[in-house]
C-alpha cells in the first residue's frame, strides 16, 4: 500500500499537499519514500529536500510499465511510507498515438495508431492502476462551493478501476466555505482527508520553467517547517496513515550488471545545473563509474584525473553571466572536449557548450564554445514528449536506434547542426519536429532532448566504454 496524490487539473496544489505531507512525515521521523509521475526534474527536487531520499520518476514513456512496478517495488521496500505525486490532472496522458514500447535501444514493438480515440496514457491515473494504489484527489475549491461534489462524484465514477480513497480541500476560505463543501460532499460519502486554508504565507516562487530550484531557496527551511506545522493539523491523520504505509510487492526487483568501468565522470552539479535522473546517475556508480560532482559557477577548474564529463540541464539562463565570467574553467572544458574527452550534455548542458547564451534581456554572454551556435532565450515554450532516430553512430546510440524524451525549454539555437543526431517526431502523433542534436567533435553528445537510461542500460555503458577508452590511452584530464 501507498498513496497517490492526484488533481483534477494542474494548478490545484498537488506539490503543495504533497510537501506538506512528506514534511509533517519527517517532522515524526518517519522514513518515507516520494516519487513523481512524468519527466519533472524540479519537484523531485523538493521531495528530496523534505525526506532525505532521492525521489523517483515514474514515466512509461521514459522507460516502461515493467520498469516502473520494478522502480516502485524497490525503493517503496526500504522505507515505512510511500507517497506518489502526481502530474497535471488525473486523466491527463498521451493521447491518439501510443507507442508501446520495451527499452531504448531495442525494437520497440508495434504503433497502435488509435487516432480520435483518447488515452491516459502515462497519466497519474494510469501509474495508479499499474501499481495498484488508492488515489487522494486534490481539489481546488477557491471557486466553488456546491459545485464540489459534481466534480468529486465524475472522478470517482469516469474510471471504476480508480480507487479515489478520499479528497482534500485546498484554498478553503472560511468556516462558511467550508461547511458548503462538506455539505455538499456529505451524500456521496467520500472522506476528506485533509482541508487546507487559503494560505498567503506559504507560495513556492516560480519563474519561466516551473518552480525555483531548492538551491536557490535560502528561506527553504523556514517554508518546510511552516509546512510541517500545517501538515500536522490540516490532515486526518487516523485514515491517511494506513494508506501510506510501504508494504513488500511481488514485482520483480532484479538489477544484475555485468560490466564494470573504473572511470570517474565530472558532473557539473551546482545552480546552474542540477536536472539529473537520479536513475541515470545511480546507474553510472552501479557499472562502476566513479562520479565527481563539481560547480562550473564556483570552482576555479574542471576536476583532475577524469575521463568523461556530464552536463545536465538546469537554468544556466539565469546564471550566464557568473558562467562566463568564470572564463578558466569555459576554457578547461573546451580544452579537454577538445582533446577528445568524451561528454554528454542536455538541454542547459548543450547551451553551455555554446558559443554564447543571449538572455531574455537580449544580452550575451560567452559560453565554452565548443559549438558553433548560439542560445537564445525567448517567450516560447518547447515542451513534449519525442521520439528520435539516431542518424549517425554517436556517442551514446547507434545509428537507426529510437530513443525516447522529453523536451522543456524557451531558448532556440541560431544554427542547426550540419550533421545532427536525431530526426524527431512528436511521440504521440507523427508530427514531424525536424533534425537536432550535435554530434561534433565525435566525442561530445549534446541534445535538447532530456533521456532517462532506466530502460537501456546500453546507454550508459557505450558512454563508459568511451571514456574507458581515454583511461586506456593514459589521457585523462
Amino acid at each position: 500500500m501507498a498513496l497517490v496524490i492526484a488533481g483534477e487539473r494542474s494548478g490545484v496544489g498537488k506539490t503543495t499537499v504533497t510537501l506538506t505531507l512528506l514534511a509533517s512525515l519527517r517532522r515524526r521521523d518517519r522514513l518515507v519514500q516520494s516519487f513523481k509521475v512524468g519527466p519533472d526534474y524540479i519537484d523531485p527536487m523538493f521531495h528530496q529536500y523534505v525526506t532525505g531520499r532521492a525521489c523517483r520518476n515514474l514515466d512509461p514513456v521514459l522507460t516502461s510499465e515493467a520498469y516502473i512496478q520494478q522502480c516502485f517495488a524497490r525503493y517503496s521496500q526500504l522505507s515505512e511510507y510511500a507517497l506518489v505525486e502526481g502530474v497535471m490532472g488525473l486523466f491527463d496522458g498521451v493521447s491518439s498515438l501510443v507507442i508501446s514500447h520495451l527499452s531504448f535501444a531495442k525494437d520497440k514493438g508495434q504503433r497502435i495508431n488509435d487516432k480520435g480515440q483518447i488515452t491516459d496514457f502515462a497519466s497519474t491515473a494510469h501509474i495508479s492502476r499499474l501499481l495498484d494504489l488508492p488515489v487522494v484527489l486534490v481539489i481546488d475549491c477557491s471557486r466553488l462551493s456546491g459545485s464540489v461534489a459534481a466534480i468529486a462524484h465524475g472522478y470517482r465514477s469516469f474510471d471504476p478501476r480508480i480507487k479515489i480513497a478520499g479528497v482534500v480541500l485546498n484554498r478553503v476560505g472560511s468556516d462558511r466555505h467550508l461547511s458548503l463543501l462538506k455539505d455538499s460532499l456529505e451524500p456521496l460519502q467520500l472522506p476528506i482527508l485533509g482541508v487546507l486554508r487559503r494560505q498567503d504565507n506559504i507560495t513556492i516562487p516560480d519563474r519561466h520553467l516551473g518552480l525555483v530550484p531548492t538551491a536557490e531557496l535560502p528561506e527553504l527551511n523556514a517554508l518546510i517547517d511552516r509546512l510541517a506545522d500545517l501538515g500536522d493539523t490540516c490532515f486526518d491523520w487516523q485514515r491517511l496513515l494506513p494508506l501510506l504505509k510501504s508494504e513488500p510487492l511481488s514485482f520483480s526487483t532484479s538489477s544484475s550488471l555485468s560490466s564494470s568501468f573504473p572511470v570517474r565522470i565530472a558532473v557539473a552539479r551546482d545552480r546552474a545545473f542540477n536536472f539529473y535522473y537520479q536513475d541515470n546517475l545511480d546507474l553510472l556508480q552501479q557499472l562502476g563509474a566513479e562520479l565527481v560532482f563539481w560547480s562550473p559557477l564556483e570552482d576555479a577548474d574542471i576536476p583532475k584525473d577524469i575521463q568523461g564529463m556530464y552536463f545536465g540541464g538546469g537554468f544556466p539562463e539565469v546564471f550566464a553571466q557568473q558562467l562566463s565570467e568564470n572564463s578558466s574553467v569555459c576554457d578547461a572544458v573546451k580544452t579537454a572536449i577538445l582533446k577528445g574527452m568524451p561528454t554528454v550534455a542536455e538541454c542547459g548542458g548543450l547551451m553551455y557548450l555554446c558559443e554564447q547564451i543571449i538572455d531574455f534581456e537580449g544580452k550575451s554572454w560567452s559560453m565554452a564554445g565548443v559549438l558553433p551556435t548560439s542560445a537564445v532565450m525567448g517567450g516560447r515554450l518547447t515542451l513534449g514528449y519525442r521520439r528520435a532516430v539516431a542518424l549517425q553512430d554517436n556517442l551514446l546510440v547507434k545509428a537507426n536506434t529510437t530513443v525516447y524524451g522529453h523536451e522543456f525549454h524557451r531558448s532556440h539555437l541560431t544554427l542547426t547542426p550540419t550533421q545532427p543526431l536525431f530526426e524527431t517526431s512528436r511521440y504521440d502523433c507523427e508530427e514531424n519536429m525536424g533534425c537536432e542534436g550535435w554530434g561534433l567533435p565525435a566525442n561530445i553528445y549534446a541534445s535538447y532532448v532530456h533521456l532517462h537510461w532506466g530502460e537501456s542500460r546500453e546507454i550508459p555503458q557505450q558512454f563508459l566504454k568511451e571514456c574507458l577508452k581515454v583511461a586506456s590511452l593514459g589521457t585523462c584530464i
